[in-house]
């Protein structure tokens, strides 16, 4: 993984793992899809809950947790899980590599117990760094030629929130952004420009390199 995509995953797994707790009771079980070396499970180790690892290298591995290979671009990918089988799904930095955003929205919806939440982060590339890019260059954030190659699929905050959780069962219970003021991981004099034009636009994705998203299923 490119030094500045780690960067990336690293903040946006801080913060996972802040809402995650927030929501893991002692004996609840997790699924933490998109595992890598299993960070994230080691991370919620004091949590004292059932962690289930996933990914589709086994090879990267590294935790002790009980693991499964599944790749998340197969249509019913849930099913090799257990359909309602966990109370905390946390994906961080997984639906911008998939091919099927909603597919993969459906099959967390799926995996999700009664009252469960998922927690999902992805870049925000809504974000004033994003835009002033993508109008300066005609590429996006964290999704270019200089980014982590599999960032394939980019998730717009009113596309998310109008069309694909509605299609997918869910609903946001919270949404955070990370940093929440700023820009953690753009050089200073820029970040203190955006920061300051930021104040002129309105919109809460304005500022923060990431979404951290709690879902819920509908009904």
């Amino acid at each position: 993984m490119p030094a500045r995509a780690l960067a990336w995953w690293i903040w946006a797994a801080v913060r996972a793992q802040w809402a995650s707790a927030r929501y893991a009771c002692p004996g609840a079980r997790m699924v933490d899809l998109g595992c890598g070396p299993g960070a994230m499970g080691e991370r919620a180790e004091p949590l004292r809950i059932d962690i289930v690892a996933v990914d589709r290298n086994s090879a990267v591995y590294q935790g002790k947790h009980p693991f499964v290979a599944l790749d998340f671009d197969r249509l019913s990918f849930a099913d090799a899980l257990g359909i309602g089988a966990f109370d905390l799904v946390v994906a961080v930095e997984v639906i911008e590599h998939v091919e099927s955003p909603i597919g993969f929205l459906r099959n967390v919806a799926r995996l999700l117990a009664k009252n469960g939440v998922a927690v999902i982060t992805t870049p925000n590339v809504d974000s004033l760094a994003a835009r002033l890019k993508f109008l300066l260059a005609g590429r996006l954030r964290m999704m270019d030629e200089r980014s982590d190659p599999t960032h394939i699929s980019p998730i717009f905050a009113d596309l998310l929130l109008r069309q694909f959780l509605p299609r997918a069962g869910l609903r946001i219970k919270e949404h955070f952004l990370f940093p929440p003021n700023g820009h953690q991981l753009t050089r200073k004099p820029i970040a203190w420009t955006l920061r300051l034009a930021s104040k002129v636009f309105r919109g809460k994705e304005i500022s923060g390199d990431h979404h951290v998203l709690v879902l819920e299923a509908v009904g």
